[in-house]
């Protein structure tokens, strides 16, 4: 608290309380991100390499829609994959693929030659299956649709890091675009990665999730970023933080958004796995929902610990931020140092001013007072100084108690406060005559 003349001021700097995910939810925690980097960092470089390995040794499960061919799906009942497989075994030869989709369907792909041959396995696996030949369905698609599908990805995936490194780097700067391009594509090496270690099927609907993706990683990444600029514009004017210290503090403030953000979009797509495919059957939903559902979590994860760690090591390279670290270690500093309380709402918010009750009569007066007896010494007499002193200040005392009296009694109206502080009298009323 600090008092300037007519004026106290108030700050409120009070120490965080309560439990650490209350802290959270106000921004408040104390977590030290830039001491968890070395081990995300680890993480992260390690699950790519592993990814990698997957989509060259492994290879995608590409669906029809890629690949091109015939597909059979039946109703199994109590038919297992291998009953299928010696069914149709010799006509569509061991290259056939049989899975079972969505619980109790089976779906047979293979490339075969014919309308003819497509019925005559159509009528086998209702045999197998026990049902109407019509109730096997049956789709042919041939490899063209599927290299335009390809092509086309690639093309919107092309447009897409362009369109957002030029918007990232106009509304925010190109260090940002950067940082948050290599988490985009962190999150697709990673998601594309995991289809592969497991041979999930890529289909249409997978691809649209991948693209889905994309876009919320983007989303999620621009939140830390806006978070970073305000605190970097309000924090960094003090010269006294580095660019890591002032990201910590910025990812402790939006830590609980990304975290709840990333709940409240995993919880409907959950519903569309677990309802949608499992129960209902939908096996389109459970492609497009599996893809989806990793893309969010490795999109959260990849806004907190891959974008703002690379933005950070960039900053940090910057003349200015270099200084600041410099002078930091002469000091003796090390690690991450925690952004103080004045320092992190400075320019937050407008300071709390109280006016203090101020006595418009007596100190004026009392000054006026001195002023002129101090001053009358030269060509007059110390008695007529201290007269005309003892005489203002009655005149003052009673033009104080004149305004009180004013005020109290003063039936005309209440005194209107002028722009400069003093107050312009009502207008008087008219007195009625006595007739």
């Amino acid at each position: 608290m600090s008092t300037d003349g007519e004026h106290e001021t108030e700050v409120d700097t009070a120490a965080p309380t309560g439990s650490a995910l209350s802290r959270m939810y106000r921004g408040e925690s104390v977590i030290d991100f830039p001491r968890l980097w070395k081990s995300t960092l680890v993480l992260s470089a390690g699950v790519v390499l592993i990814s990698i390995g997957a989509i060259v040794f492994r290879g995608l499960n590409l669906g029809i829609d890629f690949e091109g061919g015939t597909s059979w799906e039946v109703q199994s009942g109590e038919l297992s994959t291998d009953d299928v497989t010696d069914a149709v075994a010799d006509l569509v030869g061991p290259s056939a693929r049989v899975q079972s989709v969505g619980g109790d369907i089976i779906r047979v792909r293979a490339d075969v030659d014919g309308p003819d041959a497509v019925q005559t396995v159509r009528a086998r696996l209702a045999d197998a299956a026990s049902v109407e030949v019509n109730e096997v369905s049956v789709s042919d698609v041939g490899p063209t649709w599927g290299d335009e599908i390809t092509r086309k990805a690639i093309q919107a995936l092309i447009v897409f890091f362009i369109a957002i490194a030029l918007y990232i780097s106009i509304r925010l700067e190109w260090k940002m675009a950067i940082g948050a391009l290599v988490a985009v594509a962190h999150d697709i090496v990673v998601s594309v990665g995991i289809y592969a270690l497991f041979q999930f099927e890529v289909t249409q609907a997978t691809v649209i999730a991948f693209l889905t993706i994309m876009g919320y990683s983007l989303y999620d990444t621009i939140v830390v970023y806006d978070k970073v600029r305000e605190i970097t514009g309000r924090v960094g004017a003090t010269g006294r933080y580095t660019y890591t210290e002032m990201m910590n503090l910025s990812l402790n403030q939006v830590i609980m958004r990304s975290i709840n953000t990333t709940i409240t979009s995993v919880l409907p797509v959950l519903s569309m796995l677990l309802i949608g495919s499992f129960l209902l059957g939908a096996t389109t939903l459970r492609e497009f929902s599996i893809a989806l559902l990793i893309g969010l979590i490795v999109g959260g994860y990849s806004s907190i610990f891959v974008a703002s760690q690379l933005v950070a090591w960039l900053k940090e390279r910057e003349p200015a931020y270099a200084d600041i670290a410099t002078k930091i270690e002469r000091r003796g500093g090390g690690g991450t140092r925690l952004v103080s309380a004045e320092d992190a709402v400075v320019g937050a918010a407008p300071k709390r001013i109280r006016d203090r009750p101020s006595t418009s009569g007596s100190g004026k007066s009392s000054t006026s007072a001195s002023g002129k007896s101090s001053t009358s010494g030269s060509g007059k007499s110390s008695t007529s100084a201290s007269r005309k002193s003892s005489t203002s200040e009655a005149g003052a005392r009673a033009g104080a108690k004149d305004n009180a009296k004013d005020n109290t009694t003063d039936r005309s109206g209440p005194r209107v406060p002028a722009a400069g502080g003093s107050t312009i009298p009502p207008r008087p009323r008219k007195k009625k005559r006595k007739k």
